[in-house]
């Protein structure tokens, strides 16, 4: 049976009465407050709710928000999530935008699908030539540059301990990413570390010895 999810962000300004308007609008809109995700201010362990919907929400459904600024802080976020609709076959309506992926894509559907890749390419050049400039002043002061290394210990306890399902084949990565609430570029860069680790290894035989 099919689906109707709703999102929303509660900001740490915003009253009861602002939440609760959103929260009837949704529900006008055909979400019943038991599907609707809200999103509180959370600290940098938490996962956010959006990732729980992302896991949750299957093909043929529907994700709806009130408005752009209640899923995305950007165009190009707003374009990751036009993606995520079209692989997941979602129908998504954002305020008066809706964009049905559940069903065949139509010609304007996919117009709009292309125009949002123009959006998200236009902004990506933008981050990516003021992160340039910033790094260039930044390197003239003298200032190190980069993030730090991944290190194993880093990775979430939950990647790995499922790691030998997706070893075994029990599940495939898209699952693997799924049940640890992660994207799967941040799972492929774990598992690069992991496959590389001398310590999984050394883990494994470990096991096979037990055996």
């Amino acid at each position: 049976m099919r689906k109707i999810y709703g999102y929303m962000r509660n900001g740490a300004n915003e009253s009861k009465k602002t939440k609760d308007q959103t929260i009837r609008k949704l529900n006008e809109m055909g979400v019943d407050s038991q599907n609707i995700f809200i999103e509180n201010p959370r600290g940098n362990n938490k996962k956010s709710e959006l990732e729980r919907l992302f896991a949750e929400i299957k093909s043929g459904d529907t994700l709806i928000c009130t408005d752009m600024l209640q899923i995305a802080k950007s165009t190009r976020q707003f374009s990751d999530l036009v993606e995520f609709a079209k692989e997941q076959k979602l129908k998504l309506i954002v305020g008066d935008f809706v964009l049905d992926c559940s069903k065949e894509i139509d010609s304007f559907t996919e117009g709009m699908l292309k125009m949002a890749d123009v959006f998200k390419e236009i902004e990506h050049n933008m981050i990516s030539q003021r992160v340039k400039s910033g790094l260039a002043k930044a390197k003239d002061k003298g200032k190190m540059i980069g993030r730090p290394s991944l290190k194993l210990e880093n990775i979430p306890k939950k990647v790995i301990e499922n790691y030998d399902l997706l070893e075994k084949g029990a599940i495939n990565k898209t699952d693997y990413a799924k049940i640890c609430y992660i994207s799967r570029p941040t799972l492929d860069k774990y598992l690069a570390l992991m496959r590389s680790s001398k310590y999984l290894n050394q883990e494994r035989d470990e096991d096979e010895k037990k055996k």
